[in-house]
C-alpha cells in the first residue's frame, strides 16, 4: 500500500479510517451498526486498493494524455484500458455497437450489476504543453484533452480494478462491469451503445468528470440533437452566366437567417449554433453544394423536438426560395440528464468521507499563474467540497451522452477539482492542467470515490431498491426511446471529427 501525505491525494487512510468509524458509531440499532462496520470495513480495504494502484491510474492518465485522441479515433487510448483490464482479471467484448474504440469490462456474476462509464477522447485545436501558458506541444500533437477525460478513463478503470480486487478477496458476489465509450465530444458513444442495449440489464451506474469544484451532479444540462443540412444546387460561371446557377450556399444564408429571426421566438432555455462545414469552393463558381451543422438544445426532449421540427420548417422553405433541393441527417439526440437521489446522496457521502484532493503550494502556484494568463482571478485549485442542496440546481452548461445511460438505468455522477478555477473549459488552459500531478490527484481521489460507492452498491441492497423505486416514478415506468433512428449506424470516423 502507498503511503498518503496530506498533500498528496485526499485525505490519509487514517483520516478515512477515523471516519468510517465514526459513520458506523452513529447506527442505532445493533444489526444496524454491525452491518455498517462490515460496509464501512470493505470500503476500508478498497481504498487501500486504490492507493496499492495510484501509480497505475497516474500511468493510465499520462499515456491517454500523450495520445489526445479524438473521438472514434481512441484506438491507442482504448487498447491501453482494454490492456489493463484484462491483465486485472477482466473478460473485455471490443468493437461494441459498431464502434471499435467502445468496449466492455466484465467481472464477477450474478446480482447486482454494478456498471462504471469511462471515457478518453480528446478535443481537436487545444494541445499545449503542461505548462501555465499557450505553449504548442513539441510533438506536433495539436489535440488535448481540454474535458480532462485522460482523466476520467484512468480513474475509472483503475476504480473498477480496485473493486475487482476487492470483490475476489472478501468473496462478494454481483456483476461489475466497465464501459469504455467513445466519442463523448461529439455526444455519440453512449447513444449508440445505449440504442444497441448495451446498458440493459443494470442495476446502477456510477460517473465522474473532472472539473474546477468537488461536487454531486445536481442539474440536468440540456437535451440536444445535432443534425446536418445539406443543400444541392446547380453550378454556374459567377460572372459569365450566374443566372443559369442555383445556389446552395445562398439556401444555406437563407436558413440560416430564418433561424437567427427564430431566436426572438424561442425560451431562454433554448441554445441554438451553427457551422458551415462546406460553403462552396471558389467566388467565381456558383456552390452547387453547401452543408450546415446544427445543434438544438433544451431543457428536455420535448422542447428539442419543437424547435428541431421548426427548423426543418425553415430549411424546406429556404430550399424552396433558392430552387435547390435538401437532405437532412439527425447524427445524434440525447435526453437532458436524469437525476436520482438515492445515488446522489450515497455519492456525497463517500466524497465527504474521502476529502477533495489537496494540493501543494508549488501547484497552486502553477494554478495562479495559469489564471493570471487567461485574465482570471487568482484561487488557484478549489480544495472544498460543495454541499448536496435540497433540490435539482438550474439548467446549465452543455449537453452529454451519459443522460442516455440515466434513462436506462439509476445513474448517479460527481466531479472533482482537476483544474485551476474559471479557467476556460475546453481549452489549452484545461490542456495543460489535465496533464498536471495536481490533476492527477483528482483523478485518484475519483477512484476512492466511485470504489467506495461501489461498495455501497455491492452490499446495500436498501440503497439500490430505493434508486430503483426513484427512477420508476421519474420515468412513469416508460422504456427507453433513443433520440436516433433504430437503423442508423454510428456516425464515421470522418463524420465524427469535423
Amino acid at each position: 500500500m502507498n503511503k498518503l501525505n496530506t498533500d498528496t491525494v485526499g485525505l490519509p487512510v487514517s483520516n478515512v479510517l477515523l471516519r468510517l468509524a465514526t459513520f458506523a458509531a452513529v447506527s442505532l440499532f445493533s444489526t444496524q451498526m454491525t452491518f455498517a462496520q462490515n460496509t464501512d470495513l470493505l470500503k476500508q480495504k478498497v481504498v487501500e486498493q486504490v492507493d496499492s494502484i495510484e501509480a497505475v491510474i497516474e500511468e493510465m492518465a499520462i499515456e491517454l494524455w500523450d495520445y489526445s485522441e479524438l473521438a472514434l479515433r481512441e484506438t491507442r487510448s482504448a487498447d491501453l484500458l482494454v490492456g489493463k483490464l484484462r491483465d486485472a482479471g477482466f473478460e473485455v467484448e471490443t468493437n461494441v455497437a459498431d464502434m471499435l474504440t467502445a468496449f466492455v469490462a466484465t467481472y464477477g456474476s450474478g446480482s447486482p450489476v454494478v456498471g462504471i462509464l469511462a471515457e478518453y477522447d480528446a478535443l481537436p485545436g487545444v494541445g499545449n504543453q503542461v505548462v501555465p501558458e499557450r505553449k504548442p506541444r513539441t510533438d506536433g500533437v495539436t489535440s488535448g484533452h481540454g474535458c480532462g477525460h485522460n482523466l476520467f478513463g484512468a480513474a475509472s478503470v483503475g476504480s473498477a480494478i480496485a473493486l475487482k480486487q476487492l470483490m475476489e478477496q472478501n468473496d462478494l458476489k454481483g456483476t461489475l462491469k466497465l464501459f469504455g465509450t467513445p466519442a463523448e465530444e461529439t455526444v455519440v458513444g453512449k447513444v449508440y451503445m445505449a440504442k444497441a442495449g448495451v446498458f440493459d440489464g443494470l442495476d446502477a451506474v456510477l460517473e465522474w468528470h473532472p472539473s474546477y469544484d468537488n461536487e454531486v451532479r445536481n442539474q440536468t444540462g440540456r437535451a440536444m440533437n445535432s443534425f446536418e443540412v445539406e443543400f444541392f444546387g446547380q453550378a454556374a460561371h459567377g460572372s459569365a452566366d450566374p443566372w443559369n446557377g442555383r445556389s446552395a450556399l445562398d439556401a444555406v444564408e437563407l436558413m440560416n437567417y430564418g433561424v437567427n429571426l427564430m431566436r426572438e421566438h424561442v425560451k431562454p432555455t433554448a441554445r441554438i449554433h451553427y457551422v458551415i462545414p462546406n460553403a462552396g469552393d471558389a467566388p467565381n463558381v456558383v456552390p452547387e453544394y453547401a452543408m450546415v451543422w446544427y445543434f438544438v438544445r433544451d431543457i428536455n426532449r420535448a422542447e428539442v423536438r419543437k424547435y428541431y421540427d421548426r427548423i426543418l420548417k425553415i430549411a424546406e422553405g429556404a430550399a424552396l426560395a433558392t430552387e435547390t433541393t435538401h437532405k437532412v441527417h439527425l447524427i445524434t439526440g440525447v435526453h437532458e440528464y436524469l437525476l436520482n437521489r438515492p445515488l446522489q446522496k450515497a455519492l456525497q457521502k463517500n466524497l465527504e468521507l474521502i476529502g477533495a484532493p489537496q494540493f501543494t503550494e508549488e501547484e497552486q502556484e502553477f494554478a495562479r499563474s495559469l489564471q493570471r494568463v487567461v485574465k482570471k482571478e487568482e484561487k488557484g485549485f478549489n480544495d472544498k467540497i460543495k454541499p448536496l442542496p435540497d433540490k435539482p440546481g438550474e439548467v446549465e452548461g452543455g449537453s452529454t451522452d451519459v443522460a442516455e445511460v440515466s434513462w436506462i438505468v439509476p445513474t448517479a455522477g460527481f466531479s472533482v477539482t482537476t483544474a485551476a478555477e474559471d479557467v476556460p473549459w475546453h481549452s489549452w488552459a484545461t490542456t495543460a492542467c489535465s496533464g498536471t500531478r495536481a490533476g492527477r490527484k483528482g483523478a485518484v481521489v475519483a477512484a476512492k470515490v466511485i470504489a467506495a460507492t461501489g461498495v455501497d452498491l455491492l452490499t446495500r441492497p436498501k440503497l439500490l431498491k430505493e434508486a430503483k423505486a426513484f427512477f420508476l416514478k421519474a420515468t412513469d415506468g416508460k422504456p427507453y426511446q433513443s433520440p436516433v433512428p433504430a437503423d442508423q449506424k454510428p456516425p464515421s470516423v470522418k463524420a465524427a471529427n469535423k
